[in-house]
């Protein structure tokens, strides 16, 4: 999967663009679907600010979120589609930048590990996995954590 990525007010170190790259990489390992060439996603890393507008505006909450998904393909599309084709734009993803860091100070871990945590959720989401139902969330969270646990960051969920 291909990454267009924007960073807008997001403090340098890190390199943001590594950071996402390496999720991207993880997230693919553990939702083989998301290993294609042929798919691509937006990746806007951005401020509480503008996630809030985005949050009101198209899904009716009117506050900041960390993250932020629009899939453009459902999960049955992406699963059923041929080897050969054209180009697809899986989605978009936005993380604020203050709410993230926010909670990685919360948390007590660096927020580059945090960002990568939002990172390979948003892309899991893109990849039509969601959390609303109990036993969908608990798998979810098992790929998040099994992601992370690649690029060397703990579990982020405390739970074992």
């Amino acid at each position: 999967m291909t990454l267009d990525i924007e960073i807008d007010g997001w403090p340098a170190p890190p390199d943001w663009t590594e950071v996402a790259s390496r999720a991207s990489e993880a997230a693919s390992k553990v939702a083989p679907e998301l290993a294609s060439d042929r798919l691509s996603a937006s990746l806007l890393f951005t401020s509480d600010e503008e996630v809030h507008a985005l949050n009101r505006e198209w899904r009716e909450k009117d506050k900041p979120t960390n993250v932020l998904s629009f899939p453009m393909i459902d999960r049955e599309t992406l699963l059923s589609r041929a080897p050969d084709g054209p180009h697809e734009l899986l989605g978009d993803i936005a993380l604020a930048w203050e709410t993230c860091r926010h909670e990685a100070d919360d948390k007590g871990i660096a927020v580059e590990h945090h960002a990568a945590h939002l990172i390979v959720h948003g892309l899991l989401h893109l990849a039509g996995h969601d959390h609303i139902d109990p036993d969908d969330a608990d798998a979810m969270e098992a790929l998040e954590i099994k992601a992370l646990a690649s690029m060397g960051i703990d579990n982020p969920y405390g739970n074992v």
